[in-house]
């Protein structure tokens, strides 16, 4: 009996430590974008989407609204938004997107962060050719004829539409067109689940499970990094 409650307590500890690292990014993506375009939603489309995607999260309405008030509090810290390069162990190539208001600290813990596992920081430059900047959305599939909506939707960037199974459709559109898409959505009353920029790799690297393993420790130290906002790789 004690070893099953310290394994489920164990389990519930590590969905909140998740969650409030959810909560930390969404909070420091709202200060970046409160920063840009003001405190009102309604005029500021970043903001709108990264509202929507930290409810979809279950981030509390207290914690948004919190999040807002202190962006907007002229004695907080800027954050600036950097997007760093490396190789992980094994030659996988990697962009991680940052969130900081401090970047010496930043690169100089991503250093050790790859150095301690094999891998290498690159130049900025050298490994962004390999992915493609996409906008990804996630709508209802309630209500909505496939075939009418893409035909309706190329004019504003859609360059693909896939049913995800669970009830939503997985739009793509160029990183050029993400601001279009997000308004033509909106004036139509689709409610949009989630919306965010990717990077998609173009090729990608297939490993062993050891290789594997090794790679996973830097990503678990790049998970733990509260710097650290988004990691895309090209591993298989």
């Amino acid at each position: 009996m004690g070893r099953v409650f310290e394994k489920r307590k164990h389990k519930m500890f590590a969905r909140y430590a998740k969650m409030s690292k959810a909560f930390t990014k969404f909070g420091k993506e709202i200060h970046i974008a409160v920063k840009a375009g003001g405190t009102d939603p309604e005029s500021n489309s970043r903001l709108r989407a990264i509202i929507a995607n930290a409810k979809a999260a279950n981030m509390p309405k207290a914690n948004i609204d919190a999040a807002i008030n202190r962006a907007n509090n002229k004695d907080e810290k800027n954050f600036e938004e950097i997007a760093y390069e490396g190789k992980g162990p094994h030659g996988v190539a990697m962009i991680i997107e940052t969130a900081t208001d401090n970047p010496t600290r930043t690169i100089a813990n991503l250093r050790s962060h790859f150095n301690k596992t094999g891998g290498q920081m690159m130049v900025s430059g050298s490994l962004d050719f390999l992915f493609e900047r996409k906008g990804i959305f996630r709508i209802p599939t309630t209500g909505i004829n496939p075939e009418e909506f893409e035909l309706e939707m190329i004019d504003f960037g859609m360059e693909e539409m896939e049913d995800d199974g669970e009830g939503f459709y997985m739009i793509s559109v160029p990183f050029t067109e993400f601001g279009a898409m997000q308004k033509a959505l909106e004036e139509r009353k689709i409610e949009i689940t989630n919306a965010e920029l990717q990077r998609i790799p173009t090729t990608s690297v297939e490993l062993n499970e050891e290789q594997e393993a090794e790679f996973n420790k830097l990503m678990d130290r790049l998970d733990e990094d509260d710097d650290v906002t988004n990691v895309w790789h090209n591993l298989k």
